[in-house]
C-alpha cells in the first residue's frame, strides 16, 4: 500500500480547532493554576522572613512573571503542534471513512477500506470493510458461527 500523504492541513477544521483549543485551554489553565501556587508559596515564604521579605516578593514577582511568559510561550504553541497531530490521527481515519463509504455507496470500490500505519482507529477500519463487504461483492472472509449457519438444504 502507498503512503498517502495528505495536502489539507486541517480535514474537520471545525472539529480539529474545537479539540486544540481545547488543548490549548488546559495548558493556560494548568499554566496559570501553577503560577498562582508558585507566588502564593513564595508569599508565604517572604512573610516568613525576618527582614527583606518584601523585597523579594519585588524581585521574585518580576521574575516570576517573566518566567512564566518564557513558559506560555514556549508551551502553548508546542501544545498547540502537539494538538494539530493528535488530531490528524483521529480526524484523518474518520475523513477516509467517509470518502470510502461514499465511494462504497457509488459502487466506485470493491477494495477493503485502509487508513495509514500510524492512525488510531484501526478496529473501526475492519468493522467497516466487514460491514461493506456485500455492498462491494466481496465474498465474507469471516467465519460463519453455527448460529448465523444457513441450514443445509
Amino acid at each position: 500500500m502507498a503512503q498517502h500523504r495528505r495536502h489539507v492541513r486541517l480535514l474537520r477544521p471545525r472539529l480539529q480547532l474545537r479539540l486544540m483549543a481545547s488543548f490549548l485551554g488546559l495548558c493556560l489553565l494548568a499554566l496559570t493554576l501553577q503560577a498562582m501556587v508558585f507566588l502564593d508559596m513564595l508569599g508565604e515564604l517572604a512573610r516568613s522572613l525576618p527582614s527583606d521579605g518584601a523585597v523579594l516578593m519585588t524581585e521574585a514577582s518580576e521574575r516570576t512573571v517573566w518566567v512564566f511568559a518564557l513558559s506560555f510561550g514556549l508551551l502553548l504553541p508546542a501544545t498547540f503542534l502537539v494538538g494539530l497531530l493528535v488530531t490528524h490521527r483521529l480526524v484523518g481515519p474518520i475523513y477516509r471513512f467517509e470518502v470510502y463509504l461514499k465511494q462504497v455507496i457509488r459502487g466506485e470500490t470493491r477494495e477493503p477500506c485502509r487508513i495509514r500505519k500510524g492512525d488510531e482507529l484501526h478496529e473501526l477500519c475492519d468493522l467497516i470493510n466487514r460491514a461493506t463487504e456485500p455492498a462491494r461483492g466481496v465474498e465474507s472472509s469471516a467465519p460463519k458461527s453455527a448460529a448465523h449457519a444457513r441450514p443445509a438444504a
